[in-house]
């Protein structure tokens, strides 16, 4: 029996893009076939500026009408232990899955072309990555379902939580119309980091501690400062090239960038908010001791690596004892 040797055009030694679009195909009876997608405004779910905005509205409206009503009404916190566990398992693997298929795409398109034309020519926006980015961008949808959970456990809502749901669902619609080749980068770095906290969530529910907890949020910093680099690396050459030709030979330029200004606007604004917030949780949380957060432990905070309260635990039994770190001095 031989086993499958990966090589640069098939990393993973056999052809997972094919072995996907057939399994699809299969599931779906044919209404949904990968290798014929293609995005088309106005033919696909949230392919439209109106539908994606109603979305986003409803789902504030219903996180804080939601956590409003709970406080309001004293209505007791629900647990929801089981559906937790099965919602952060799904999305670890559907972002694997993701992840593994992208990778296939990308490792040979930069071994044979190169990072720039990765990222900026308009013949690495493939019909493969396209339908790849569609069902991510499907996905940022399912995860306001995070929140949900929050406000039915009546755990504390946070700007960080409740803004960047809706803000990367609308990042992901700018870069789908926008016709982005950069929508890789933050793409995939986002779906390594949500393999790694979804199932730190997953194994959280089911009671497990683990040491790597605080990385989850130092693996997000550091990818939104990947991201940054290279969105305003290409931000700056989309710039000088549509604004400023004046300044070509004059300024350090490599080549345009393929994908609107408001792509490039709305990536650079949204990922530098994402940056600043992701930073100021960390230093809020882990950092300053004497704060009032960093004394309680942090439940699912939504895309961040919140910390589990064990003393209301997931499981719902009040009589957890009191992890060590957050006794008091006088206890």
């Amino acid at each position: 029996m031989s086993f499958p040797i990966p090589t640069i055009d098939t990393p993973f030694g056999v052809n997972l893009w094919s072995n996907f679009d057939a399994l699809v195909t299969q599931l779906t009876g044919g209404a949904f076939i990968p290798s014929k997608f293609a995005f088309v405004a106005e033919e696909l779910p949230f392919s439209t500026f109106p539908p994606v905005a109603m979305a986003i509205a409803t789902y504030y409206i219903v996180i804080f009408g939601g956590d409003y009503l709970f406080k309001k009404l004293n209505i007791k916190p629900l647990v929801l232990n089981g559906l937790f566990q099965v919602h952060n398992l799904v999305l670890t693997t559907f972002s694997f899955v993701l992840l593994v298929l992208m990778m296939e795409q990308l490792i040979p398109m930069i071994y044979h072309h190169g990072i720039f034309f990765a990222i900026c020519d308009k013949r690495a926006w493939t019909q493969e990555l396209v339908c790849l980015y569609y069902l991510n961008y499907l996905c940022k949808f399912t995860e306001f379902i995070d929140t949900g959970f929050l406000v039915v456990k009546q755990k504390k809502l946070t700007l960080l939580h409740t803004y960047h749901h809706g803000a990367t669902a609308l990042l992901c619609y700018t870069q789908l119309i926008g016709l982005t080749p950069i929508s890789w980068v933050p793409i995939t770095l986002n779906l390594g980091v949500h393999v790694v906290m979804y199932w730190y969530y997953f194994l959280a529910a089911r009671g497990i501690r683990v040491w790597w907890k605080e990385w989850v949020t130092r693996f997000q910093i550091i990818q939104f400062i990947l991201d940054l680099g290279f969105v305003y690396f290409a931000s700056y050459q989309k710039v000088i090239y549509t604004h400023f030709p004046q300044l070509l030979g004059v300024v350090p330029t490599c080549a345009d960038c393929a994908g609107t200004m408001l792509a490039a606007y709305s990536g650079c604004a949204i990922l530098s908010s994402y940056l600043v917030l992701f930073i100021a949780f960390y230093i809020d949380v882990y950092k300053r001791k004497s704060s009032k957060k960093s004394k309680i432990v942090k439940s699912v905070d939504g895309g961040v690596a919140a910390q589990v309260n064990k003393y209301v635990s997931v499981s719902g039994r009040k009589d957890s004892p009191i992890p060590e770190g957050l006794r008091s001095r006088k206890a």
